[in-house]
């Protein structure tokens, strides 16, 4: 079982104010990385069965735009030390500080600004309001 998540020393730290400036890009960011994600979960297998008889076609060009999409999006949140928790919910973590303890900013796309935290050791079950 692993231990609890570390924020390492070299991490950016959010604020909330940060967090929330950063929300109508994320939303974009969040459906481009759920739409090439669904390309790629579909697409996988009817590329796999064409390739061998024609490169892949058209189904195959979609396929890899989709995951140099999904690579490019999810890279991008990790150049930022945002976490990417969950793609198909698009649950996010911003590391954070409160109180000089290191935690977890926790922002849903349906939720209309970050309202809530988690310490390190408790993930989104241990979800608190701001």
């Amino acid at each position: 079982m692993p231990g609890p998540e570390m924020v390492s020393e070299d991490r950016r730290r959010y604020t909330v104010e940060e967090a929330n400036l950063l929300l109508p890009e994320l939303r974009a960011s969040l459906e481009r990385i759920r739409a090439s994600r669904q390309v790629v979960l579909a697409g996988g297998q009817r590329v796999r069965r064409s390739a061998a008889l024609n490169g892949g076609g058209t189904p195959g060009r979609e396929y890899w735009q989709a995951l140099g999409t999904l690579r490019h999006e999810v890279e991008d949140l990790s150049e930022r030390d945002i976490i990417l928790r969950d793609p198909e919910t698009g649950l996010l973590d911003f590391p954070a500080l409160r109180d000089d303890e290191e935690i977890f900013l926790c922002w849903l796309p349906e939720e209309e600004r970050v309202g809530f935290w988690h310490r390190t050791t408790t993930g989104f079950a241990g979800r608190l309001p701001l």
